[in-house]
């Protein structure tokens, strides 16, 4: 029995390795005012971020639409006899809703929907996972059961370099925006229970680069060996600091760093850096 996998364009999967594992990627919209682009498919991140850095407005996203999905499904039935399709965090986004309306209405087709409860390089990472094992012929209850596994345990920590992006989007209030600016106060974000949430506060950028590090280490006392995953939107400089700290830290199995897609890039702005670490 073959076993498909499909995620969104907000996991921030780069493109060599949805090739090389057989992901499936179903994109959501960007908005540059009256522009639409798909992510990654009419606009691609490097150029989504100069865009960004000289729009007067800030752009706004969409999920796919249910139709969508449907295409999506009933062409990647035509090569798998299950389809396991992983999405960004639901409280984050309708795409899981789209998902959801176009698996009732294909009641002949295998499809398994899983909240991710997280996003862009998380997701990416257990998307990934999920994809190798279904390459190496793992069955659908056995790669549903490693995704659940793995999404109970990952976390994430990233650091905005503003805070306008999120205070725009809805994620994070006005006074808590201007509080942070005037006090020069560097925020350490995670997502918690499917949403955005503060974890943090810290005084200036590098103290804040080292304090994701201390806190896998010294608050949440992971082990060694594990996997890290760094994600950053355009500012590889700071992600490549991190990543040098995070092998020393952790020595890890595997590390992947990973440039932050164009949905997540919107509501999380340029020069952001993101830590993310599994434990072997």
């Amino acid at each position: 029995m073959r076993v498909g996998i499909l995620t969104d364009s907000t996991s921030d999967i780069p493109r060599e390795i949805c090739e090389k594992y057989d992901i499936e990627v179903i994109p959501l919209k960007v908005m540059f005012d009256k522009d639409t682009y798909i992510d990654n498919v009419d606009i691609i991140p490097k150029e989504f971020y100069k865009k960004l850095k000289v729009s007067k407005k800030i752009p706004t996203t969409t999920q796919p639409t249910p139709y969508e999905f449907v295409q999506f499904y009933k062409k990647m039935a035509e090569k798998y006899d299950s389809i396991i399709s992983i999405h960004i965090s639901e409280k984050m986004s309708g795409t899981i809703a789209s998902a959801s309306s176009a698996k009732a209405s294909l009641p002949d087709l295998d499809i398994t929907i899983i909240d991710s409860k997280i996003t862009s390089i998380p997701a990416g990472y257990i998307v990934m996972e999920a994809a190798k094992a279904a390459k190496e012929g793992k069955n659908k209850e056995e790669i549903i059961g490693m995704v659940n596994n793995i999404v109970e345990k990952i976390r994430i920590l990233f650091l905005p370099k503003t805070l306008e992006y999120l205070r725009k989007g809805g994620r994070i209030g006005t006074a808590k925006s201007l509080l942070a600016v005037v006090l020069k106060i560097q925020p350490i974000l995670t997502v918690k229970e499917g949403e955005v949430a503060p974890y943090k506060n810290v005084r200036h950028w590098n103290r804040a680069k080292q304090e994701l590090i201390n806190i896998y280490k010294n608050v949440f006392n992971v082990k060694k060996g594990g996997a890290v995953i760094i994600g950053h939107s355009d500012n590889i400089e700071d992600a490549k600091d991190i990543e040098k700290k995070a092998k020393d830290a952790f020595t890890p199995k595997e590390i992947y760093t990973w440039l932050i897609g164009c949905t997540i890039g919107t509501h999380l702005g340029p020069g952001a850096v993101a830590l993310c670490y599994l434990e072997p």
